[in-house]
């Protein structure tokens, strides 16, 4: 059991299932922004479509909690649906990648100078670009195992695939994200 799930007791997912306000809020708190980074990331930075999935989620949260059964950690059952939900918004082309937002690059460690803050934002612009770039199949792999620090039981679940699975989609991400790494690297070599 991970500390979110520790967080969220079975006393208020009933609660949920039974329409109480107090707790949907509850459970909202704990979780909103896991499933606003999630989507962020699967959607190269788009805040638009990370919002709108994000609150997708939260309403096939409130009417189909009825569906969670328990079999496995809350959170499982709530990345799988963060997951399918991105796919289907992807699949249906509600949102066409744009370039990285600026909000996700505030994440970096501020510097001494103005050289090397620019200099550090243009990186991480550039490893978010090469994660962005990485097929869904592989991205979200490494934004479950990585960002929400998952165990590759908890992806395969989350995926619904097997463990084997879990561990050749993140070997072929990490083989192509060190591709296209390496060219980031080769040209800040080159300066």
């Amino acid at each position: 059991m991970n500390q979110t799930d520790r967080e969220v007791s079975a006393g208020i997912i009933e609660g949920c299932r039974q329409g109480d306000r107090a707790s949907f809020h509850a459970l909202y708190q704990v979780y909103k922004d896991k499933v606003y980074s999630i989507s962020l990331y699967f959607f190269h930075g788009d805040e638009a479509a990370a919002g709108d999935a994000t609150q997708q989620v939260f309403l096939k949260l409130l009417t189909g909690i009825g569906q969670f059964r328990g079999g496995s950690e809350f959170s499982t059952w709530l990345y799988r649906m963060v997951v399918n939900t991105c796919l289907d918004h992807a699949k249906a082309g509600k949102r066409r990648p744009q370039s990285v937002e600026a909000g996700v690059l505030e994440r970096i460690v501020a510097v001494d100078s103005a050289e090397e803050d620019l200099a550090r934002a243009e990186v991480a612009g550039k490893v978010q670009a090469a994660l962005s770039s990485l097929p869904p199949k592989l991205r979200l792999p490494v934004l479950l195992r990585y960002f929400e620090d998952l165990s590759y039981g908890e992806m395969a679940d989350a995926l619904n695939c097997s463990l084997g699975t879990v561990a050749s989609r993140l070997h072929q991400g990490h083989k192509l994200l060190a591709e296209k790494l390496a060219k980031l690297r080769g040209a800040a070599a080159g300066r």
